[in-house]
């Protein structure tokens, strides 16, 4: 019997032990665990060694070595450490290692030894340097918080999100705290800490003192304290040997424990009793080790999903057995192999010893159409790792041309990127291209670049005549593209130019591209344009009123309205305005006047081009029939008919059209009329055709 409990421990009075080895570590340390900063990842994660020679007096010339093994302490990964002196490490929930520096810069480096990022704490910490830091972990992700030299404590809950808070400073505190930790409590991080025998907590607002319950009397200071993974159970170690077991919230006591050590212990933390849901606390001095129980768990949680698990296979790069989970537990291809196919893509464009072709063949071939999968985040990592090619080649197979577009722009290859975005036919994506190439490239290789592209230059031409009107011409110019720069200066001379001798040398530009367009009619057009705005000028200047900008005839209107009918007769005839024109424009002018002595005057000086049923049809428009019947009389036979009918001379009408024996004439004179005093004059017409048809 005696074999089998030779190697049980008493614990206590009723209670045994036993101490076996689960698996040899299989690192090989030069330098014992106390000469170095360490930090254990959560969950069987991975070790980070930093050999510390900042608290060790060494050789200037010595530099310290970044080591990273498995939980097992196989290697995977040892670099020089060349940036400052570091105070701290950590991991976070992603398995990435935050080493917090005393200058308050935070350096983050993969699992694998691959640096990710940096982020700084704020100035206050820099001026003020890093007495300590923690790593600690919240339902946000993982945060930082900082004691500086000054005594003030700086934290972010979420360094995926770097927020920085400064929290409030401890009355009286002149020296660092013995021992202190961060609390998460209703969704926002604490700073608890000791000073004496008090305890002071930490939010964004306040500093508030707090007392644990039931704590045993005589205690002066507190040595050491630790926060259970959930936040919900807190132990302190006091001076006087006690070890205090509570909630977090410290308004409830568990136990208490005399270890009868009064001295400090190098560790402190909280851990699990196997199969059982109780929560134990660990103390561990030099050559001593204590576990004190007994404050039971209420909820067991379970931290490390399947996503995790196949997170943290992943950044252990094995791939097979993911994939082989993914399948088993049939999760969605986008959750499960397409993601991890994806991870295995981006591992594999880091293989600088494997030739671009042979690398881009083999994630085709590999991930094919797999749904999720994106070739442009892969293409962006090799791009990452300095292989420009191969991304280039990766893209080729990504389907989305809004997704190979930015990476293009990204790798200096614009006009790849402006092929790709006219592929498209996305005519944002597009100007995005423009835009870049206009700034990248001198003017007269972006004009050449858009020769070759006659999509691009029609889109471009149609933002440059919003946006930039100078471009658009040095575009038209570029091309010889004479009709179009003459529509240019058109367009310049109204909406550029207030000063007539600025118009009429743009609208000069004008006609001169028209002439090489061999466009004479408009170069003709706009040199008679020209001729007419220095007219308009001096007719504003000798008769006043406004004349420029109007057009050809309706200078002539304001001139007769004006009553310079001379003026307006010399104009017609140096623009060639044909007579039956000038009459209408005339007859109109005078009748708004309402100046029928002067329209009764014009239609008496020459026998009228344009007749004078117009005469008749614009009285009658100004309801003036007495001037209106003074030129019924003198309207032709042919439109005799409906110039009486207008007046309102239906017995007259009705007399003319059975003279001409007209029966369309006959027929409009019986539509109009109507009622008793035209009865007589309708049975006219009516013997009029009967005897017309005997005949």
């Amino acid at each position: 019997m005696d074999c089998y409990t030779a190697n049980w421990n008493p614990l206590g009075d009723s209670a045994f032990y036993r101490k076996y080895e689960l698996y040899s570590m299989d690192w090989d340390l030069k330098e014992e665990l106390r000469d170095c900063l360490v930090a254990a990842a959560p969950y069987g994660g991975p070790i980070a060694l930093l050999r510390n020679p900042w608290r060790k007096e060494k050789a200037a010339s010595v530099r310290p070595v970044l080591e990273i093994y498995s939980a097992s302490g196989l290697p995977l990964a040892s670099l020089l450490w060349k940036s400052g002196p570091v105070v701290s490490l950590g991991w976070s929930a992603e398995e990435e290692l935050l080493c917090v520096q005393e200058d308050g810069v935070v350096l983050v480096y993969g699992l694998h030894g691959d640096f990710r990022r940096h982020f700084s704490m704020g100035n206050e910490v820099l001026q003020n340097r890093v007495l300590d830091a923690r790593i600690f972990h919240t339902e946000f992700g993982s945060g930082v918080a900082i004691l500086t030299g000054a005594h003030r404590f700086t934290l972010s809950a979420n360094v995926g999100d770097l927020k920085l808070r400064r929290m409030p400073e401890v009355p009286g505190l002149q020296s660092a705290p013995s021992c202190w930790t961060t609390l998460c409590q209703d969704r926002v991080a604490h700073i608890l800490l000791a000073v004496g025998p008090d305890l002071y907590l930490l939010d964004h607002a306040a500093c508030s003192a707090v007392t644990p319950p039931g704590l045993a009397p005589g205690v002066s200071s507190f040595l050491q304290m630790a926060v259970s993974f959930t936040y919900r159970h807190l132990a302190l170690f006091t001076d006087t040997g006690y070890i205090w077991m509570g909630t977090a919230s410290l308004k409830e006591k568990l136990c208490e424990f005399n270890c009868n050590i009064r001295a400090p212990p190098k560790q402190m933390v909280w851990c699990s009793r196997p199969r059982s849901k109780e929560r134990a606390v660990v103390v561990a001095w030099e050559r001593r080790l204590m576990v004190v129980g007994d404050a039971p768990e209420s909820i067991q949680y379970k931290q490390l999903t399947i996503q995790v698990l196949l997170d943290r296979l992943v950044l252990r790069r094995l791939y097979p057995l993911a994939i082989q989970i993914c399948e088993y537990l049939r999760l969605p291809e986008v959750q499960g192999v397409s993601r991890i196919l994806a991870h295995w893509a981006c591992y594999k464009v880091q293989q600088k010893d494997v030739s671009d072709e042979d690398v881009a063949r083999a994630i085709n071939q590999k991930l094919g159409d797999t749904p999720g999968v994106s070739y442009s985040d892969i293409a962006a990592r090799a791009y990452g790792c300095g292989r420009t090619e191969l991304a280039i080649k990766l893209l080729e197979y990504e389907p989305r041309s809004g997704e190979q577009v930015p990476l293009l722009l990204k790798m200096k290859r614009s006009k790849l990127a402006l092929s790709k975005a006219i592929e498209s036919g996305d005519t944002d994506l597009v100007f995005t291209v423009l835009l870049h190439l206009k700034n990248e490239l001198n003017r007269g290789d972006f004009f050449m670049t858009l020769r070759n592209q006659p999509m691009a230059l029609s889109l471009y031409r149609q933002f440059c005549k919003h946006q930039e009107l100078e471009t658009l011409k040095d575009l038209y110019n570029q091309d010889d593209n004479h009709q179009e720069l003459g529509s240019f200066h058109i367009r310049a001379s109204y909406a550029a130019e207030e000063r007539i001798e600025g118009r009429v040398a743009a609208l000069q530009s004008a006609a001169d591209a028209f002439y090489k367009a061999k466009n004479e009619f408009a170069a003709k057009a706009t040199e008679d344009q020209m001729r007419l705005l220095r007219l308009q000028r001096r007719l504003e200047d000798e008769l006043g009123g406004r004349f420029v900008d109007l057009s050809l005839h309706d200078t002539v209107t304001t001139l007769v309205l004006g009553g310079h009918s001379k003026r307006a007769e010399q104009l017609a005839r140096d623009f060639r305005i044909p007579d039956k024109r000038l009459w209408w424009l005339k007859l109109t002018a005078l009748a708004d006047l309402e100046d029928w002595e002067e329209l009764e005057k014009f239609s008496k000086s020459k026998k009228s081009p344009i007749g004078y049923l117009p005469f008749v049809e614009i009285c009658m428009k100004q309801h003036n029939k007495y001037e209106a019947k003074k030129y019924a009389s003198r309207v032709g036979p042919e439109q005799k008919v409906k110039a009486l009918l207008l007046v309102g001379d239906v017995a007259q009408a009705a007399d003319v059209a059975i003279e001409h024996r007209n029966e369309a004439e006959l027929t409009l004179v019986l539509s109009h009329c109507t009622g008793a005093t035209d009865a007589a004059t309708a049975d006219k017409i009516q013997r009029a055709r009967a005897q017309a048809q005997k005949k």
